[in-house]
């Protein structure tokens, strides 16, 4: 009961209601929240500090920015939900502040686009070497029998497209991925697709900032030839995942494209099966798929592993 009336303390009061609608729909900064509320910065973070130690709202830090959104664990998550849609939709400072919100959002949109294309030339000449994207997304949806996956990490989200994928079949999805550029295309895109399970936050690869066994599913999409230590990865992957929790890892297969170190960064050309499937193992995860779908000159290999439903890892 303490933590129910601590919770509705917190949010009982008009600046910090607004505070939770506004955040329902976007991850928003101090900076954003002020220019939409029209009140200071202090004023402003003292009522985002209730919310969160009244556990109605999260915070998550992205190099010197910290951005802001509903919580979706615990009792505070359902709470946080239950107050923002009662608030009227019609009402009138709910729709001024919405408006501010989507001129903040178009802005995003438009430094991402700015970033994207800047970038496309590169991203244009990888895929080229590749079978066609969709074809790739297709066989992974495949891989993921049944109308639901739960819990979705995506490690190394970069556009955020496989949460985009996979967001109609997941309760929330959590992007992750340690570029600061690619977490603003990755919101901008979850935001117009106004994808409301989806978060994005920063963090390594090799720690994640995620408690161990919270989620469902795990994927690697075209992350892990940039791994130094392709284990490590793994392991940590291994670590995020529930008992009975599914990896899905898709990347190159071995091949001899030596250009791709050098010009694209790229750590390792591609894997070999018999290696994926030892390190899963070592991670303590079960090897159950492995797909090739061939392109000229790379073929993709899609990789699937599971963490024993009665396994305790460490």
């Amino acid at each position: 009961m303490d933590t129910l009336l601590s919770a509705l303390k917190a949010a009982g009061e008009a600046t910090r209601l607004r505070l939770l609608a506004l955040c329902a729909h976007s991850d928003l900064t101090v900076s954003d929240l002020t220019s939409i509320l029209g009140q200071s910065q202090p004023r402003v973070s003292r009522h985002l500090k209730l919310l969160c130690d009244g556990g109605l709202m999260d915070r998550s830090r992205e190099g010197s920015w910290v951005y802001f959104r509903l919580t979706t664990h615990g009792t505070g998550a359902e709470l946080a939900r239950t107050l923002v849609d009662a608030i009227p939709s019609n009402d009138p400072t709910l729709t001024r502040d919405l408006e501010r919100l989507e001129r903040i959002r178009r802005a995003r949109s438009e430094r991402a686009s700015d970033y994207f294309r800047r970038n496309a030339e590169q991203w244009d000449r990888i895929r080229s070497l590749y079978v066609d994207e969709q074809e790739v997304e297709q066989k992974l949806l495949e891989m993921l029998p049944g109308d639901q996956i739960g819990d979705l990490l995506d490690v190394g989200t970069g556009t955020g497209r496989v949460m985009e994928l996979l967001a109609p079949r997941a309760t929330k999805a959590v992007g992750v991925d340690l570029s600061r550029e690619m977490l603003m295309v990755a919101r901008a895109n979850i935001e117009q697709a106004a994808l409301r399970n989806c978060t994005v936050k920063q963090g390594d690869m090799y720690q994640l900032p995620v408690q161990g066994g919270s989620f469902d599913a795990v994927t690697l999409h075209q992350v892990l030839h940039f791994a130094e230590t392709p284990t490590e990865v793994l392991a940590e992957a291994a670590r995020a995942l529930r008992p009975g929790g599914k990896l899905i890892l898709v990347d190159f297969q071995a091949h001899d494209l030596d250009y791709l170190r050098e010009q694209h960064s790229h750590r390792w050309l591609g894997f070999k099966d018999e290696d994926i499937k030892t390190w899963c193992a070592d991670a303590g995860l079960i090897s159950s798929q492995h797909v090739e779908l061939p392109g000229d000159p790379l073929t993709v290999g899609i990789w699937t592993a599971e963490r024993p439903a009665e396994d305790q890892l460490h």
